[in-house]
């Protein structure tokens, strides 16, 4: 069924995220179910119906009922858990502090000088205390102390079976992010610990945690062997015992932290959905949107991370251009991906989003107020693009400006010309040098509006260019920004230069990557109001992975979509500065409500 005039997907992910960021006096009201907005918009003639839309829907809405139930679960096993830990620990030192006593009222602690010099006195006391190898006695005396603590706490609190996430798969622009944040939406006020990632931002989140992990590690070592060994345990400075007792009682704890201390993974997945706001307990929720394994570390990465937040309880709804056992085609690290595989197909329900059809070049451009995407590169073409952008400057009131914006892990990124969340640059800047994601994410997030200048016809002479050209689309579109080019080509020929050769055969662009049933998917331009090639037949890649391949086509997708009027009205309610903006504007409202009339 398709409704004249209705809609794409994409559309209505646009309206369904206005709708989120709605005015306080609506979040009161319950949300309505995701099945139940669908059919709603459907009938509404707001959206195009799909079955295979409605069928992951429906597993969603599922999904969401079982989350609430195991919100309540995890709410009270978080308190049972919190109870055992502080009991567990509140025994462990009284342990420990018993031992401490034995041994100073025993006065083990006589110097190795005077025992030697006592002669049978300190033969009797070396052997009373017998030829320890180091780090062993602190093992033993450590695996006595936990058998003890069993006995006396008890073992910990058993963790309640998780609700199985959903995996979800399909083509470029088929509406697997968009149903993945309609479900995020709706989690709100049941799910406590819930995050939403794209790759790129989840990839730096990872190496921001390794590296804050490593700096305190090494921090604790410093302190460890300073002087002042006594000053990262304060709690046993105070204690009534001899300085050699002290020791005992240090070396005790620093190995207590050893064995306590996890992999660096897993470490940095305990962190990775803590609520930095609340610190309270219940169920996570974690979003993950293109799921993908360009290099060894990202398999590794992934394949621990997730691995952890999986056999913690962690809930996942994830994205993907590739069914789980596609993922890593290239075989990298086979036995850590193939233990991660079993542990995602166990926890989670893999659905094909089989749509074949690319909603953003289905959503209506009837009208456009601004051209946004100028080509070819020519000296017209080139006046408008810069009248655009004095445009924007002029109606925002500010000067133009060169800053510097930082970027994480302390680096830093000029912006030569920048007026009041606009700012623009040429291509050769953003993608001709050895900046990436952590650089896109910056400007993303501070820049609403975004002019890109001198953007070529991509060709495998400028491949890493291209790659570095769609990360950045990547990200001004996560975090829907508005975007104006000068380009040499339209956004369908952008990556079609015969130079030293081609990304890939764009005839090739019209299909799905595999034949389903000894059948080829039908040319998806044919139908939307952007598209500029007839249908053509035949299946080549030139590229070197099909994963660059898909990278290509949302690439383009994703330029198409953020031409259309929906998109662009969209920015002002969901682009970080405006949310900023908004959110400020709503607290100082219902703070003026609040407050008591003046006498």
């Amino acid at each position: 069924m398709k409704i004249k005039g209705a809609l794409s997907l994409s559309s209505y992910s646009i309206l369904f995220r206005r709708f989120c960021h709605g005015s306080p006096s609506s979040s009161s009201s319950p949300r309505p179910g995701l099945l139940e907005q669908y059919k709603r918009l459907v009938g509404q003639g707001k959206l195009q119906h799909d079955m295979h839309q409605e069928r992951v829907a429906t597993e969603l809405d599922d999904l969401l009922e079982r989350l609430r139930k195991y919100e309540i679960d995890m709410e009270d096993y978080h308190a049972k858990m919190s109870r055992w830990e502080e009991s567990r620990e509140n025994e462990r030192r009284h342990l420990l502090l018993e031992e401490a006593k034995s041994k100073q009222k025993g006065g083990l602690w006589i110097k190795g000088k005077d025992r030697n010099e006592n002669g049978i006195l300190g033969n009797w006391m070396s052997r009373r205390r017998g030829p320890v190898e180091p780090g062993v006695g602190k093992m033993v005396s450590y695996l006595n102390r936990e058998k003890k603590l069993d006995s006396l706490v008890g073992q910990k609190p058993h963790l309640p079976v998780a609700p199985k996430g959903i995996y979800l798969y399909g083509n470029v622009g088929c509406g697997k992010t968009m149903l993945m944040d309609m479900f995020y939406n709706a989690t709100g006020g049941i799910v406590q610990h819930r995050r939403r990632f794209h790759f790129h931002e989840a990839m730096l989140e990872i190496h921001e945690q390794m590296h804050g992990i490593w700096k305190k590690e090494r921090e604790s070592k410093d302190e460890t062997s300073s002087r002042n060994v006594v000053g990262g345990f304060r709690w046993i400075a105070s204690l009534p015992f001899d300085a050699k007792v002290k020791e005992w009682l240090i070396g005790e704890e620093k190995y207590n932290q050893e064995v306590q201390r996890k992999h660096i993974l897993s470490a940095v997945a305990d962190k990775f959905l803590i609520d930095r706001v609340s610190h309270t307990c219940g169920a996570s929720l974690l979003c993950f949107d293109e799921i993908q394994t360009v290099d060894v570390f990202a398999v590794v990465a992934l394949s621990g991370i997730l691995s952890r937040l999986l056999s913690t309880g962690t809930v996942l709804v994830a994205t993907s251009n590739r069914a789980p056992e596609e993922l890593n085609q290239d075989g990298m690290q086979r036995e850590i991906f193939l233990d991660f595989l079993s542990k995602l197909e166990y926890n989670c329900k893999t659905v094909h989003v089989s749509s074949d059809t690319d909603y953003r070049r289905l959503i209506p451009i009837d009208k456009v107020d601004q051209v946004h995407y100028f080509w070819p590169l020519n000296s017209a073409n080139s006046a408008k693009f810069e009248l655009a952008w004095q445009e924007v400057c002029s109606e925002s009131g500010a000067n133009i400006i060169s800053t510097v914006l930082p970027v994480m892990f302390g680096r830093s990124l000029e912006v030569a010309e920048s007026c009041n969340g606009s700012a623009k640059f040429d291509f050769e800047y953003l993608c001709g040098r050895p900046v990436g994601a952590a650089d896109y994410i910056a400007i993303a997030r501070n820049y609403h509006t975004v002019f890109i200048s001198q953007v070529p016809v991509m060709s495998m002479k400028i491949r890493d260019k291209a790659r570095r050209f769609i990360t950045l689309i990547d990200e001004l579109y996560n975090h829907h920004c508005r975007v104006f080019c000068l380009s040499s080509s339209s956004i369908d020929e952008l990556f079609q230069g015969t130079e030293e050769g081609t990304l890939f055969d764009m005839e090739s662009f019209q299909f799905e990557t595999d034949i389903e049933g000894g059948k080829l998917r039908r040319d998806v331009t044919a139908v939307g109001t952007m598209g500029t090639r007839p249908t053509t037949t035949g299946l080549e890649f030139i590229m070197s992975g099909q994963e660059e391949l898909f990278a290509f086509r949302r690439a383009i997708s994703r330029l198409i979509e953020m031409q259309t009027p929906l998109y662009l009205q969209g920015v002002k309610s969901m682009h970080p500065l405006f949310c900023q903006k908004n959110s400020q504007l709503a607290a100082r409202t219902s703070n003026l409500s609040q407050s008591p009339p003046s006498i």
